[in-house]
């Protein structure tokens, strides 16, 4: 049996060779319920004056690896009112997700910006396999997974210290965000990766925006608009 990942993945790798294709015209009206999903309560955002658009992804998810480029275009598709930002999720220990949301939140804390670290872990789990959760034959597991050591390690060539990285890394407010994270999850109703939150009040995935990244995309600005004339 192919690991939980690669199973949730399927649906998502199917949609997306839509990219590079014609766009595709969005449906005349979206619907709640169907395209998209109410998050009740709402949950609070934290960038003041800005309409938030977030992807709850991992490193370790082959989904979220396969829809970078998409999501990319995504956030540069935005407008000026609007911010792309990132929450890692977890509740795949399995694959290493715990570390790989561990990973994300320290090079944040490190203040190493994210157009250096981003692509550069994805590439290192599933590119240079560096920091690989599957063994050569991409159908089992390695054990064991990666280590923090190792991703220590990795991002000494970042220009971080070892140690310095592995500290942060098991500190008490590293500790917390992973909570904090996990709660945001929890409270939006993500249950697969790749998934869009729109504000903390909206949450979509490609499959529910109809099967690919171009549709996904135009109904995450459909959802931007919609909260910018609430505004």
């Amino acid at each position: 049996m192919l690991p939980n990942s690669f199973r949730i993945a399927a649906a998502f790798v199917l949609g997306a060779f839509a990219l590079g294709s014609a766009h595709a015209q969005a449906p005349e009206s979206w619907e709640a319920g169907k395209h998209y999903f109410l998050i009740d309560p709402p949950v609070a955002t934290r960038t003041p004056g800005k309409i938030e658009v977030t992807e709850a992804f991992s490193y370790g998810c082959p989904a979220c690896n396969f829809s970078l480029p998409a999501v990319d275009k995504l956030a540069r598709s935005l407008p000026p009112n609007a911010v792309m930002n990132y929450v890692p999720a977890s509740f795949n220990p399995a694959e290493d997700w715990p570390l790989f949301q561990r990973t994300f939140l320290t090079a944040q804390a490190l203040g190493l910006p994210l157009e250096k670290t981003h692509h550069a872990m994805f590439d290192a789990v599933w590119k240079t396999h560096e920091l690989a959760t599957m063994n050569a034959d991409g159908r089992t597991l390695k054990n064991p997974q990666p280590s923090l050591e190792e991703v220590a390690k990795f991002f000494v060539g970042m220009g971080v210290k070892a140690e310095d990285f592995t500290a942060t890394a098991s500190s008490f407010t590293i500790n917390t965000k992973m909570k904090q994270a996990d709660a945001y999850i929890k409270a939006t109703g993500v249950d697969v990766t790749p998934t869009i939150i729109v504000n903390g009040k909206y949450r979509l995935t490609t499959t529910s925006a109809g099967g690919d990244w171009d549709k996904a995309s135009q109904l995450v600005l459909f959802l931007v608009n919609k909260e910018s004339s609430a505004k």
